[in-house]
């Protein structure tokens, strides 16, 4: 292995990529060839089920360029990407998913921004900002916008609207992502925690260009559970308010029925009973449910296990 750092490294998480991929890389090694200098194409196979390692491994035998990295399993999306940010090398880093949903035509412009060119000095951080969603559901989009402005809400940390993974950080960014131990992750978030000087570029992103959406609905709701355990505790706030308001309402119903025993004027109110327990017992149960994913976060995070598991690495000069 060499010791000489390449200039850029562009890291992409594949899972059952194959069909795309080969496009994929024509237009990331299109664009690399029009910036020149030295280059890396990180590619992570969480555990594919189709040709997708065997599409890697072939391209790394004919572009010294691309680092095939097979994974000893499927971890998801963040823990896969968080595996090939740790093997990659470069100064400069672009996470991009393979879909080819976010353009890797816009590195020359983040480039630029990240040098300076705008005129307010050079950038840490260059993330995508998506300005429409082509090819996704409107249920997709409104999710989506519902739940970047929902975190924003709930945590201290400026995470940017409209942003995902794609993005462009320097190595001083991406060491102290690195330094950081979350099992459960959230990289953009955790990328706008650390802070220096980020810029937006905005950009259409594109529908697949083939393959389906690795996020479906179950995924996308352990996303944002994962997303706002990790940056907010308002959750549990919220458990202890709610418990106090529960507790208030208890205690009137509590006088409630002893005025009405002291006067005499007590009905048969087997209604009102079962609604009282039905929602002090939902409550109850709601907010030990928040308590319990944050304690089994707590749990998972104390066994200390590795993040990923890599089998090998193919290709480039490893």
């Amino acid at each position: 292995m060499t010791d000489a750092r390449p200039a850029l490294s562009v890291v992409a998480p594949c899972f059952n990529e194959e069909g795309v991929l080969p496009e994929f890389l024509r237009r990331v090694t299109a664009v690399l060839d029009g910036i020149g200098g030295t280059a890396e194409i990180v590619l992570v196979d969480d555990g594919s089920r189709d040709g997708t390692w065997k599409v890697m491994t072939e391209e790394a035998g004919r572009d010294k360029r691309v680092v095939a990295v097979r994974l000893m399993r499927n971890h998801g999306h963040q823990l896969a990407l968080t595996a090939g940010l740790t093997v990659c090398r470069g100064e400069r880093i672009l996470i991009i998913d393979a879909d080819l949903q976010d353009p890797p035509e816009l590195l020359p412009a983040m480039l630029a921004l990240m040098d300076g060119i705008d005129g307010a000095g050079g950038a840490d951080v260059v993330y995508g900002r998506r300005r429409a969603r082509e090819g996704e559901s409107l249920f997709k989009r409104a999710t989506a916008a519902a739940f970047y402005r929902l975190i924003g809400r709930m945590t201290d940390v400026e995470i940017p609207l409209d942003a995902g993974d794609f993005r462009l950080v320097t190595r001083r960014v991406l060491d102290v992502l690195l330094a950081m131990p979350e099992r459960h992750r959230f990289i953009r978030g955790m990328v706008a925690w650390i802070g220096g000087r980020q810029v937006a570029i905005p950009y259409d992103r594109k529908p697949r260009a083939a393959g389906e959406s690795k996020y479906p609905l179950g995924k996308m709701i352990r996303f944002a559970a994962d997303a706002i355990t990790a940056f907010s505790v308002v959750p549990l706030m919220a458990s202890m308010t709610i418990g106090w308001i529960m507790a208030l309402v208890g205690f009137g119903f509590t006088v409630y029925s002893i005025i009405g025993w002291l006067l005499g004027l007590n009905l048969p109110g087997w209604t009102s009973l079962m609604a009282g327990m039905g929602i002090l017992g939902g409550m109850q149960f709601l907010m030990l449910g928040i308590i319990g994913a944050y304690l089994g976060r707590l749990y998972d995070q104390s066994k200390g296990r590795p993040l990923f598991m890599i089998r090998e690495i193919v290709g480039g000069d490893r």
